[in-house]
């Protein structure tokens, strides 16, 4: 093993932080079951430069939105000279904002839907263009945070209000209703691609984290030809942000049989319900094998 001493970095202060926390103990098992000296450690509860006073040479990220995927742990690691799990700062700067990733796709010519960026209420006429239904969310927010599902003009000025209270930036998106589908990515190749059926109205936060009755299929019941044109986008969306290491790629299939590319996590869950281990599952890795390719990609 190349690392003497590792740091799992889970928990934090982001609206995420119980299922990191969730994923935090399943990477840390995982590891030391592979003979990892690994440790967990929670920036919320300790200084992110401990790291370097307590003998931590490298670290694996499962912190899930805010800091550990805006770019700001990135930094501090850098900064120590410490390796740690997926892409640098800047590439998660890009990552994280769903506004700026979509600018780096369509200007590659990948296929997103359309969308309107709301900077304040004058945009919501913009945003009937998309037509209804239609989804806004905020910018910067993982786990389908702050996600809803918008039917018509009164329930988005509405939703809109209540998210600008709390949100400084709010994107809007055209509804895609032929299924959703995630891709991981691990050290350069795409994984098998998961489809994700809700027994919600869409794939929410409870339907990710709370129940048992949203059903994951990998393979996904794509046709060949699909699977690896879908492979194909997803690396290269990841790849056009300058991400490395390890991530997830979600998208979803519109009314016209084409796919979307949605957004990218830079350190996606690792939980019971997550979609990597499943993908990682029907591609031959189990849990442990996968945390440990995950980890020898620290750089």
């Amino acid at each position: 093993m190349k690392f003497n001493k590792v740091a799992v970095l889970y928990g934090g202060k982001s609206s995420e932080r119980e299922v990191s926390l969730a994923s935090g103990k399943a990477v840390h098992q995982a590891l030391k079951a592979k003979g990892v000296n690994a440790e967990l450690f929670d920036p919320a509860t300790q200084e992110i430069f401990e790291l370097k006073k307590q003998g931590f040479d490298a670290a694996f990220i499962v912190l899930h939105g805010g800091s550990g995927e805006n770019g700001e742990i990135q930094a501090c690691l850098q900064m120590m000279a410490i390796p740690y799990t997926g892409s640098d700062s800047r590439a998660c700067v890009l990552s994280d904002d769903k506004y700026l990733t979509k600018i780096v796709w369509g200007s590659k010519n990948l296929p997103i839907a359309d969308y309107v960026l709301i900077t304040d209420e004058s945009k919501l006429d913009a945003c009937e263009q998309l037509g209804f239904p239609l989804f806004i969310k905020p910018t910067c927010e993982g786990s389908s945070v702050g996600v809803h599902k918008i039917k018509n003009k009164a329930e988005l000025l509405e939703v809109y209000k209540e998210l600008s209270k709390q949100y400084s930036a709010i994107i809007a998106e055209a509804f895609l209703s032929g299924g959703e589908f995630s891709c991981p990515i691990i050290g350069g190749e795409a994984l098998p691609v998961v489809k994700i059926e809700p027994s919600n109205e869409f794939y929410d936060y409870e339907a990710k984290y709370l129940k048992d009755d949203t059903v994951y299929s990998c393979p996904a019941g794509l046709s060949e030809e699909e699977e690896q044109y879908a492979r194909t986008i997803c690396l290269q969306a990841f790849n056009s942000l300058g991400c490395s290491g390890w991530g997830r790629v979600d998208f979803m299939r519109g009314k016209d049989g084409r796919f979307y590319l949605l957004e990218i996590n830079i350190a996606p869950g690792m939980t019971t319900h997550s979609l990597v281990p499943k993908s990682a599952l029907e591609y031959g890795l189990d849990f442990e094998q996968l945390c440990l390719r995950i980890l020898n990609y620290a750089d």
